[in-house]
């Protein structure tokens, strides 16, 4: 068994850097519970020193029950000319009575005489007393040792005194950082095994993602030597971000042989990092290493069937592992291998000699060759696979319907939807408005439904996405909409495409419908 690694997660200070990450104290305080419940170790609240929220999220910690996390408060050293004592920052990290601090100091020589404008020396006083004052408080210190791999380079004998400083100081544990994210992986190997091999107390490694290796140069440290990783789950963070933690725990843990959390949480990986996503609100990447929702997708017909083969023909790894699943996606680059697949995983028969498979893949391709694209909406697929097999009966028909919409230099636009459907030998007709046209349209159809389906009334929309698939038409080019509802006990997309916006809405809004009630005819929900 290799080396226990720290994981230190900066999402709620480093984290919240990053272009539109924003989040409340209420919103830290719930990630930070959720990565205590996931087993972090360390969780950085933030920098009381800088602003309100970061002091309201201390105050909501001091009061909670964190079973492993310990809560962190960041700061940089004392200001110039002052003693810690004096600094202002400096106390606002004790009153939040956080057992552990994590302070930032210069290691650099440009960053120490141009931006912060010290003595070399001077700087090196500033780090060992702040260290030694915040140690002397009966506090935990980390030590961020800011810029350092800019700085060894640049000047190593500095670099190493500043180290030695705050190890003087009686710092716990010092995290070298690549905070211009520019280093290369060769470069971080080296210089972490050197101070590594030097320093009497355990190294870390912060990395940012500039040159997109802050993965590789995370990974690559803990092979020379470093005990700690901090990082930012989903790798939210200034310019590029940081090291994605996510990634970090799955390659150290499941690849390295490197534990990080405990083994039966590996099946949260996935969870949390949708998760955290949520409370940021920040879609999640589909393309996310492990976690992603197109992390174990297969698209291509040759894969999909040596996939039902032997999973591990195209698989790295078995996704029920972290928590995710693996999907087969269905387009014009299917084989029959696929709609095979997707029939077992939705549940409907086909027919044993391949005939409806042929028949649907023919259809799909057709289809997409018109804009629709299946893969992204599997709510429609599933309704088609059971209208070509003749597995479909509609719940409802459209008789007609009718939009208007009405604006003047006075007011906004005011749109109404009259809608007449019949639901066996009955009709129905009603009228709704709506703040546009489509949501017109949405709330009569969902009015009209409503009197036969009760059901209806659980549904909510989730997502509206429009899409012009070719633009050399102007106003007048085809679109494709894309919608994603949902109820109490899942989420489906379904798809629509036409010249005209409100034809391929209602394509959309009638397949969202139907495939809700065509699963509770089924007694699936």
């Amino acid at each position: 068994m290799r080396s226990q690694i720290t994981l230190y997660d900066t999402t709620m200070r480093d984290g919240t850097q990053g272009e539109q990450v924003n989040l409340s104290a209420e919103d830290k305080f719930r990630i930070a519970k959720k990565l205590d419940d996931f087993g972090i170790p360390y969780v950085e609240g933030g920098w009381p020193g800088s602003n309100p929220k970061d002091v309201r999220f201390f105050e909501m910690a001091t009061e909670a029950d964190f079973k492993k996390a310990r809560i962190t408060a960041f700061g940089s050293t004392h200001r110039p000319g002052i003693t810690p004592h004096e600094d202002d920052n400096i106390q606002a990290l004790l009153k939040t009575e956080m057992e552990t601090v994590t302070i930032f100091g210069k290691s650099w020589d440009l960053h120490a005489t141009e931006i912060l404008g010290v003595s070399l020396k001077e700087n090196l006083k500033m780090i060992k007393e702040t260290v030694a004052y915040l140690k002397g408080k009966g506090r935990e210190v980390i030590y961020d040792a800011e810029h350092f791999f800019n700085g060894y380079e640049a000047n190593p004998s500095y670099g190493m005194e500043t180290l030695a400083a705050a190890q003087e100081g009686g710092a716990d544990i010092i995290v070298l950082c690549d905070t211009n994210g520019g280093s290369m992986p060769r470069e971080i190997e080296e210089i972490v095994g050197k101070v590594a091999a030097r320093m009497g107390v355990p190294i870390g490694i912060h990395a940012h993602n500039d040159c997109g290796l802050a993965l590789a140069n995370s990974l690559v440290a803990v092979q020379a030597g470093a005990r700690m990783v901090q990082g930012t789950i989903n790798g939210y963070g200034e310019r590029c971000g940081n090291v994605d933690l996510i990634s970090v725990i799955g390659n150290l843990q499941l690849k390295m042989g490197y534990p990080c959390v405990a083994g039966e949480k590996l099946k949260q990986l996935t969870e949390l990092s949708r998760y955290v996503s949520e409370v940021a609100n920040i879609p999640p990447l589909n393309q996310r290493p492990f976690v992603g929702n197109s992390a174990f997708a297969h698209k291509g017909g040759v894969h999909v069937s040596a996939i039902q083969k032997n999973p591990a023909a195209y698989e790295h790894m078995e996704p029920k592992q972290i928590g995710n699943r693996r999907r087969v996606l269905v387009s014009d680059l299917s084989g029959k291998s696929n709609i095979d697949y997707k029939a077992r995983e939705m549940e409907i028969k086909l027919g044993g000699n391949g005939y409806d498979s042929e028949k649907i893949v023919g259809e799909i391709k057709r289809l997409e060759d018109e804009g629709y694209q299946f893969d992204a909406a599997e709510g429609s697929l599933e309704l088609l696979i059971k209208k070509v097999t003749g597995q479909f009966q509609e719940p409802f028909t459209l008789e007609s319907f009718r939009v208007t919409t009405e604006k003047n230099r006075l007011v906004p636009s005011a749109c109404q939807a009259t809608i007449k459907i019949s639901v066996g030998d009955e009709e129905e007709i009603t009228a709704a408005e709506g703040d546009g046209p489509v949501n017109a349209l949405d709330n009569a159809l969902r009015k009209a439904l409503t009197k036969f389906f009760p059901q209806i009334g659980e549904m909510g929309l989730v997502d509206f996405k429009v899409r012009v698939i070719d633009g050399r038409g102007g106003t007048a080019a085809k679109v494709r909409v894309q919608i994603e509802s949902r109820d109490s006990r899942e989420i489906w997309s379904t798809i629509g495409v036409s010249e005209n916006i409100i034809e391929a809405s209602w394509q959309a809004l009638v397949d969202s419908f139907q495939y809700k009630l065509s699963k509770e005819s089924a007694g699936v929900l």
